[in-house]
């Protein structure tokens, strides 16, 4: 199995980072070589607990319920993987491409390292599945339907257009899967779409 390169994107709350690890497990199975796992997630709320100007101001926006600038956004994930890939791992991001300049940017990034078609995986739920999952959850980052309701709208509003760009271009394989199931039934539905694409 050639290197693969796995983009899991969805409604806050959808299952993306459990799904990721279970796919990663499955993935280890078949192939030995080592897994980049980029979270842009993590590596926001890594960053802004530092004391630089650039960390303030991105902590100042997240202390405002806003979206993080687009540049900033391409910089976690752009800095892990120059940082980290050497060509050879299968690489998963979590969290990427959320915004339509995201995606294009993306796109080069596949040309760059001549990577053989990244895999999208959108894990499709209902904005209402993804409302009471985030209650339920009850991370920091999730108290509050007004919190709640900003990072919805940002998806309607970015995320969905960067989906359509994905679906379209020729760069990747896109796989939609019904993410209102459970834990085990959305990583075998994840198993068989993605399956006849490992080889």
């Amino acid at each position: 199995m050639s290197p693969k390169t796995f983009i899991f994107i969805g409604r806050s709350g959808c299952g993306k980072g459990t799904q990721s690890h279970l796919l990663q497990e499955y993935i280890s199975k078949k192939d030995n070589r080592k897994i980049v796992y980029i979270e842009t997630g993590l590596e926001f709320r890594e960053f802004i607990k530092n004391d630089g100007y650039s960390n303030k101001l991105s902590h100042e926006v997240y202390d405002r319920d806003e979206r993080q600038p687009g540049f900033l956004a391409c910089y976690m994930w752009t800095k892990a993987l120059l940082n980290n890939f050497t060509g050879e791992q299968n690489l998963f991001f979590d969290g990427a491409l959320r915004s339509l300049p995201e995606a294009r940017l993306f796109e080069t990034v596949v040309n760059f390292y001549k990577l053989s078609k990244a895999i999208v995986i959108f894990i499709d739920v209902s904005r209402e599945w993804s409302e009471m999952r985030l209650m339920e959850r009850g991370r920091s980052d999730d108290l509050g339907k007004e919190k709640i309701a900003k990072r919805l709208d940002w998806f309607e509003k970015d995320t969905l257009p960067a989906l359509d760009f994905l679906r379209a271009s020729g760069c990747f394989n896109f796989v939609r899967i019904n993410g209102e199931q459970t834990i085990e039934e959305v990583h075998q539905e994840i198993v068989n779409s993605v399956g006849p694409l490992l080889e």
